[in-house]
């Protein structure tokens, strides 16, 4: 294991904040850290939606190549862009404690007037939102917004949209939350959101007995749970997917959605099950949710990519 932990990160803002969070916690484990950033194909262009550019982890590939390169010990990830079958010699080293999961939309002009509209511009490139979006409120128009954070805060700013969906937590995480926003508490969010993974080389079992303890039991198996359900429906990361399971009181519960991409499908399974019968559980739901009628609505969306 090398003296200093070289931790691996997109050069975003909030990817910097991230990596700095998992720099603190490292740190505190008496380890000494150096962060690395490592621009991405996902940073590099902030004008194709995610969708097109028909890979799986656009925005961690570069990353796991530094890692089986040795340049980086460590990547930090936002979970929910991480595809659910990690490459060949990387694993997990630790989820930390979830963030929030909720989307939130920041909006202009008043919250009164865009409540009161009845036919919006609606900016989001993810097909996720714009499918449970369209679902809810199908006279509004959906247009792609691509870039960082910093970034769709300024075009929203600077165009006439009604407004933009962000995760909420990822706002927070770098105090950009404006306060002409609301949080979509309906909106059943991405598989993982507001969860953070760190990642390593399979190989590196010292630094993985090093890392064990910045895992959170919690987040690691409802964050699994959402992720087997997105593995069973063969559904990517930017798939119109929803997924968010929570424990409460020794049980965890469940909430999946899977809508066509115009929004004028949405099927959805709520299901709960104790925390010791939690094992298969997220492959379970997706089976069921299939059976409704979930594999046509994703087999139309894949015949027409």
């Amino acid at each position: 294991m090398n003296n200093v932990v070289r931790i691996g990160t997109r050069d975003s803002v909030l990817a910097m904040w991230q990596a700095h969070f998992v720099r603190d916690e490292i740190e505190k484990l008496g380890l000494e850290t150096e962060i690395v950033p490592i621009n991405t194909k996902g940073d590099q262009n902030t004008v194709v939606p995610l969708y097109e550019f028909g890979v799986t982890g656009i925005f961690t590939k570069s990353l796991d190549i530094a890692l089986l390169e040795d340049r980086i010990d460590i990547a930090v990830h936002s979970m929910k862009d991480v595809p659910t079958i990690l490459p060949k010699g990387i694993s997990e080293f630790a989820i930390p404690r979830r963030g929030g999961i909720h989307d939130t939309m920041v909006y202009n002009g008043s919250q009164e007037d865009f409540l009161n509209n009845s036919s919006r511009v609606i900016a989001t490139s993810s097909l996720r939102r714009k499918a449970q979006w369209l679902y809810r409120y199908p006279n509004d128009t959906i247009t792609g917004i691509r870039g960082n954070v910093i970034t769709r805060l300024e075009k929203l700013a600077s165009n006439p949209w009604d407004g933009a969906v962000f995760a909420e937590v990822g706002l927070k995480r770098i105090e950009k939350l404006p306060s002409h926003s609301m949080r979509l508490d309906w909106m059943v969010p991405a598989a993982a959101q507001g969860a953070l993974l760190i990642v390593g080389k399979t190989e590196n079992t010292e630094l993985q007995n090093r890392l064990a303890s910045l895992n959170d039991e919690n987040t690691a198996a409802t964050v699994t749970i959402e992720r087997d359900f997105m593995h069973t429906l063969e559904a990517g990361c930017t798939a119109p997917i929803g997924a968010h399971a929570e424990v409460r009181e020794q049980h965890i519960h469940f909430h999946g959605v899977v809508n066509s991409i115009d929004g004028s499908q949405q099927l959805e399974i709520k299901e709960s099950v104790a925390w010791e019968d939690r094992e298969h559980f997220g492959a379970k739901c997706a089976q069921t949710i299939l059976g409704q009628g979930a594999k046509e609505i994703l087999d139309e969306i894949k015949s027409s990519q």
